[in-house]
């Protein structure tokens, strides 16, 4: 599917759907429906009427962070994007070049040693790469005031090259998006859930839908080709998880809203498929050959061919059934990445 796959710089969303023009809502992004094989094509209000009373959305709610913030490495301008704060203290930093245009570019990680200086008089330490594959994430030691304060008042969130421009970080917030007690967030949206507003929301509860909220902190999503995800932290709260057990009992589907939730729940299942509650980190990567053990359904956006994301929606679909998807949604010019279009698979 990657090889033959390839999304046109066209359809990558630039603005969000309600700046699109008059009137328009989070909720007026299109949906991809893929039941099996078959492919419909509807819009994400209709999410509704695809329900039934009974079903069960997991939705993640960590909010997202102003996670990048500009600095110097000597002479040499750089964005820091934070991503994920340690059990120690220290944060998974991933440094990058501004490109001129707003948004930046990917540059040689390290060397250790390597320090930033940050507004305020923050000063940051690269002292090891986060991992042995690769040296584009680094733990790094802040100096200073804490990272969340830091950047509540200096940082902006993390943009992408094909975004048209710099947004304010409530657009980056999902209405499910709760501040966490340490201030610590997500790097990067969970955005699947991005186009629910209060009204849709209010909707579902009245037909009967239920709602298991979860917590898992993404880090920054700018992945090396087929780099697997890194630990994030997470939460599957006893009572979501007792919320999970029931509809999975009562002949509910649980569908899960976004990768990261995805992620979560699947992460909490015990060796009986009875969810837990659980809390701490995961490194759990869903394949196809890993299977989902509780999760039926998946909530989630257009992921590029080379995303590690696409094995999890085989994992829950199947490949041929994402193949056809994909292919349909390349044919009617869907909308991709955080403010684009959603694909909603059903059993």
């Amino acid at each position: 599917m990657t090889s033959a796959l390839r999304v046109p710089a066209v359809l990558s969303a630039r603005v969000p759907v309600e700046q699109r023009g008059p009137g328009l809502e989070r909720d007026a992004v299109r949906m991809l429906v893929s039941r099996g094989a078959e492919v419909a094509h509807q819009t994400f209000t209709e999410l509704p009427l695809l329900l039934r009373a009974g079903d069960l959305l997991v939705v993640n709610t960590s909010a997202t962070l102003a996670a990048a913030v500009d600095g110097w490495s000597g002479h040499a301008r750089v964005v820091v994007h934070f991503s994920t704060r340690g059990d120690d203290g220290r944060w998974a930093v991933e440094l990058r070049e501004p490109d001129g245009r707003g948004t930046t570019r990917a540059r040689a990680g390290g060397p250790a040693g390597t320090e930033v200086c940050l507004p305020g008089g923050v000063r940051l330490v690269l002292e090891e790469p986060l991992s042995g594959r690769s040296e584009r994430l680094w733990w790094a030691r802040v100096s200073g005031p804490e990272v969340p304060g830091l950047l509540r008042e200096h940082g902006r969130p993390i943009r992408y090259a094909y975004t048209e421009r710099d947004q304010p970080l409530s657009v980056y917030q999902t209405v499910f998006a709760l501040p966490s007690a340490d201030g610590t967030g997500s790097a990067e949206m969970p955005s699947a859930a991005r186009p629910f507003t209060a009204r849709l929301v209010a909707e579902l509860v009245s037909r009967g839908v239920q709602f298991a909220p979860v917590t898992l902190h993404t880090g920054v999503a700018s992945a090396e080709a087929h780099e697997p995800p890194c630990a994030e932290r997470f939460v599957v709260p006893g009572a979501s998880a007792r919320l999970i057990n029931a509809a999975k009992a009562g002949g509910g589907r649980v569908v899960a809203v976004g990768t990261t939730a995805v992620r979560a729940v699947e992460s909490a299942v015990g060796s009986d498929g009875a969810v837990r509650a659980r809390a701490g980190w995961t490194d759990l990567v869903v394949t196809p050959e890993r299977g989902v053990r509780v999760v039926d359904g998946l909530l989630t956006g257009l992921h590029e061919p080379e995303a590690s994301h696409l094995l999890m929606l085989e994992a829950v679909a199947g490949r041929v059934a994402v193949e056809r998807a994909y292919r349909a949604a390349l044919q009617h010019r869907y909308q991709w990445h955080e403010f684009g279009d959603v694909h909603l698979v059903l059993p």
